[in-house]
């Protein structure tokens, strides 16, 4: 990821977004301090989002070891990181805006999954209390757990589409039709999101459910190409994957609910940035033969 190009699309976003938003804020309460910190917005939110892209396991020991030692030279106005953990609630409206220009359009091909974001181990879930309230006992295909869910739609290059996060209780098929606005064409999904009526729902808004069906189903008529791209629901997965393991989206060492939500927006930002995306490889001609033959 190149920083210097990902600070300066965040200050453009930024010196556009920040006045419309400070428009709409309230009034705080009393007599408050605002003083200003060292760091910009734009550097805060390229650090939390640079650190989804970085090779470290925790934000602490990249900031003071990969920042403090090697980029003062981008970042000359460098805060105690006590002090930036205090200023990333912040970023956390500025970077939920700026994720939303960074979604791509669709192809009439596009995928949708689930992903588990625990916050703690199952044993600890009475005694945890920094999202108590919030998070909720769920189940995926890898057992229960404690947390929320993040429900993602990409096309057939990878790209990010849609994105929302709800409670780990949340039925898979709750946030699809919000997820599908603005789509066209084929959506594929497991066997989690099958149901009638959210067939019939989004084909009225022209978008054309397709999943697996159960083993207890009657089996029906589907084209050859629909089932072949059923097969290659393995594009999302390998998505989700990338999710977790390289931007690191899911972890349990969160202290805070704002920061929590800073950190898994930046992770979401940080896979928009990357340059090579689980792909399909498809060319426009291709794509547009898949979508006219079913």
């Amino acid at each position: 990821m190149d920083i210097v190009a990902l600070f300066c699309d965040l200050d453009d976003f930024y010196q556009a977004f920040a006045p419309t938003w400070q428009q709409h804020l309230l009034p705080a309460p009393g007599r408050r301090r605002r003083r200003p910190s060292r760091l910009s917005p734009s550097e805060i939110m390229t650090l939390v989002i640079a650190f989804h892209d970085a090779d470290y396991r925790t934000f602490k020991h990249f900031y003071r070891k990969e920042v403090c030692r090697h980029r003062r030279a981008e970042f000359p106005h460098l805060i105690s990181y006590q002090r930036l953990i205090e200023c990333l609630p912040s970023v956390l409206v500025p970077l939920a805006a700026y994720l939303r220009t960074r979604l791509e359009r669709t192809r009439g091909i596009a995928f949708i999954d689930s992903l588990p974001l625990p916050v703690c181990h199952n044993r600890r879930i009475y005694s945890h209390q920094v999202f108590a309230g919030s998070a909720q006992r769920g189940k995926s295909s890898m057992g229960w757990f404690y947390g929320f869910k993040l429900h993602f739609v990409i096309n057939d290059e990878g790209a990010l589409l849609a994105a929302r996060f709800t409670p780990g209780n949340v039925d898979d098929r709750v946030p699809v039709p919000g997820l599908a606005e603005g789509l066209w064409g084929k959506l594929f999904g497991d066997r989690g999101y099958l149901g009638q009526e959210l067939f019939e729902r989004l084909q009225q808004t022209g978008v054309q459910l397709i999943t697996k069906l159960k083993r207890s189903m009657k089996n029906k008529l589907m084209p050859l190409w629909g089932k072949l791209l059923l097969r290659k629901r393995a594009l999302i997965e390998s998505v989700g994957e990338q999710l977790k393991h390289v931007c690191q989206i899911a972890h349990t060492r969160h202290r805070s609910v704002y920061n929590a939500f800073v950190h898994t927006s930046a992770a979401l930002i940080a896979y928009t940035w990357q340059e090579h995306k689980p792909s399909l490889h498809l060319t426009w001609e291709e794509q547009a033969l898949l979508t006219e033959a079913f």
